[in-house]
């Protein structure tokens, strides 16, 4: 990138990630803009880049349509579906890092939840009922964890002090610091022996429907599918005909679409679980966000790569 392309003025969605980014590099502006009405103190033609709001919203588009000279679109999640779309000729860089943490945690929650019964158990308490069953556990468990990236490692390393046999699935088959590392076309054979089926890979053309039919045919009767990664990587009209007949078990943080539509058979399955896109939403959020916000605003100020680029834009090498 040319001296005459470095990022000068930024903005954020919030007055908290504003006053955060205090002070700021030599050099650089930062202002507020959420995509929603005019950007506070500075023309449109003068941003270089902009952090998106944390949930996505119809506006996006117009929004980003009215700067002319737009350089990175900054995000504050890990997934970036339909972020290039929007960035066009500029660069896009996700969060990823911020959220590998509570992700991971709510995986592990959910899978503890589903398999030791605890979902039943609040069910149960609402009516005043002490109904002790025994429930397969997380221990001994053989576990296939679909993505093999920060999310993915995190999750593998809370997943070791309980025993499980963990296989683990990426993109293509490799080996890696932590051993094997399976390729997505082997998905449907690793199935047949899987109990609990872990989804954090991301979404793209490659992965979209990745778990379909097939895979969640293979997998053993009981078997349970987590997915915290994004809901279209599974085929949700096949894994809800598993889960309604009772075969499969789910615990579901995302979905597609999103939210389930009011009526959808999933919602009265006791045989699944379903929270509402929360993965990355704890409180540790905030001062993760803040904190890398602030190491990329150093980069961009001093002329350098951002971080976390998923599309390279301005920044492609010769």
């Amino acid at each position: 990138m040319s001296a005459e392309q470095k990022v000068r003025t930024i903005t954020v969605p919030t007055r908290q990630l504003l006053d955060s980014l205090q002070p700021l590099p030599s050099g650089m502006r930062a202002a507020l803009w959420d995509f929603d009405g005019d950007p506070e103190g500075v023309d449109y033609a003068d941003i270089d880049a902009v952090v998106a709001p944390y949930a996505g919203g119809n506006e996006w588009q117009q929004g980003i349509e009215r700067v002319p000279n737009l350089l990175l679109l900054q995000a504050q999640t890990t997934g970036y579906d339909g972020l290039p779309e929007l960035a066009g000729d500029a660069a896009v860089a996700s969060a990823a890092g911020v959220h590998a943490a509570a992700t991971a945690e709510l995986a592990v929650g959910l899978m503890l939840a589903s398999l030791r019964g605890i979902d039943a158990a609040v069910r149960d308490q609402q009516h005043g009922l002490w109904n002790p069953h025994r429930y397969p556990g997380l221990a001994d468990r053989s576990v296939t964890l679909v993505g093999v990236g920060g999310i993915g490692q995190e999750i593998a390393s809370r997943l070791a002090p309980f025993d499980v046999r963990l296989t683990r699935v990426g993109s293509t088959a490799r080996n890696d610091d932590g051993g094997r590392v399976h390729g997505a076309d082997e998905l449907v054979q690793l199935a047949a022996g899987t109990e609990v089926l872990v989804v954090i890979t991301p979404l793209n053309e490659a992965t979209r429907g990745l778990i379909g039919e097939r895979v969640l045919a293979a997998l053993p009767d009981g078997a349970l599918v987590v997915n915290v990664a994004r809901g279209a990587v599974v085929d949700t009209d096949a894994l809800t005909r598993e889960v309604v007949s009772g075969r499969l078990r789910a615990a579901l943080d995302v979905v597609d679409p999103e939210p389930l539509p009011a009526g959808h058979p999933l919602w009265g399955c006791t045989n699944a679980i379903i929270t509402p896109h929360v993965g990355g939403n704890s409180e540790a959020f905030t001062p993760r966000i803040e904190g890398f916000l602030r190491r990329q605003v150093q980069r961009l100020a001093a002329g350098q790569e951002p971080l976390n680029l998923v599309q390279p834009g301005p920044w492609k090498q010769d």
